[in-house]
């Protein structure tokens, strides 16, 4: 598919903030600013890639491209719960079993890898709904809504509203509307985004003011790219070509920036912290891609090379 130049934008800027506040000394200076950015990045993340994994597929490559997303997902998850069974962190095991590693993996995901998890399930879900009420929007939507809503609260596997958010990509790319042009980039939208957030009590992704604020700040960020320098403007673009492999690997190298703390006290506002931190774990995670890509186990782990993958 053609790359869109303004969703690489957005999803670089959203990749960005997800990793500054994955950083435990980040999220403890700036508590609040940590609340709005959970508040709007992983809800647009999940309409962007509702968006770019509706397109029509033969079920074969329906069933592919599932696969070759549950695989790292395993990978990377079975991981995370291995670490966090010997690791001091907040998620951490302390009893870890069989049982448990099936629960988690299957059921209740520990640490950012429930976003691939829930991509998994919406798009399933989306994909046979579609394919059994012929694409027919009305019907799509309402029982992809029933099926995604029980799949909430009777098994408990997922955010109701996370899904949502899945599903209205997914529907809009169904529909042949383009997510671009429903998000219009103007000051205005940067006006009201800063007096959504000014209120403690709109920082609920779940409500119609946090479904505002995600709107509104995806405007503010397309802005952003119409006013930036060209080069931090193709930066920013090529972290949301790479996404995919940024926010698989980073969390191997967050863990690891706590250690930058003691010599980076001087700096109380955390800004040298973060730019250390930062290019550590972008810098690191896009090597750990481009070693992959070199030595061929891309393809064993995505069935393809990682760059540029498509979520």
């Amino acid at each position: 598919m053609k790359r869109i130049a303004e969703i690489d934008f957005l999803k670089g800027v959203l990749i960005l903030l997800v990793i500054s506040f994955h950083l435990v000394y980040i999220e403890q200076l700036y508590p609040y600013a940590k609340q709005v950015v959970y508040t709007f990045h992983m809800p647009a993340f999940l309409v962007i890639s509702g968006f770019l994994r509706g397109k029509r597929k033969e079920p074969k490559d329906f069933i592919r491209s599932l696969v070759w997303l549950a695989v790292p997902y395993i990978v990377m998850e079975s991981g995370y719960m291995m670490m966090a069974a010997v690791l001091p962190i907040a998620e951490h095991i302390d009893n870890f079993s069989v049982t448990v590693f099936f629960e988690n993996l299957l059921l209740h995901p520990l640490g950012p890898y429930w976003y691939l998890h829930t991509i998994i399930l919406c798009e399933g879900i989306c994909y046979v709904t579609a394919y059994l009420v012929h694409g027919k929007g009305q019907v799509f939507m309402l029982l992809s809504v029933l099926i995604l809503y029980a799949c909430s609260r009777a098994f408990g596997i997922m955010s109701f509203s996370m899904a949502v958010y899945f599903l209205i990509g997914f529907f809009l790319r169904k529909n042949n509307i383009q997510l671009i042009a429903l998000c219009k980039s103007s000051a205005l939208s940067v006006v009201v985004f800063v007096i959504l957030i000014a209120k403690p009590e709109n920082l609920h992704s779940s409500t119609i003011h946090g479904m505002l604020i995600v709107y509104t700040a995806a405007c503010s960020i397309l802005l952003l790219s119409r006013h930036s320098a060209l080069k931090a403007r193709l930066w920013v673009q090529y972290f949301g070509r790479n996404s995919l492999s940024i926010f698989l690997f980073s969390p191997l190298f967050t863990i690891l920036c706590k250690y930058f703390v003691p010599f980076l006290s001087f700096d109380q506002t955390g800004i040298a912290f973060w730019f250390l931190s930062l290019t550590l774990c972008v810098g690191g995670s896009l090597s750990i891609a481009w070693t992959m890509d070199r030595l061929t186990l891309s393809n064993l782990m995505f069935g393809k090379q990682i760059y540029s993958v498509v979520i």
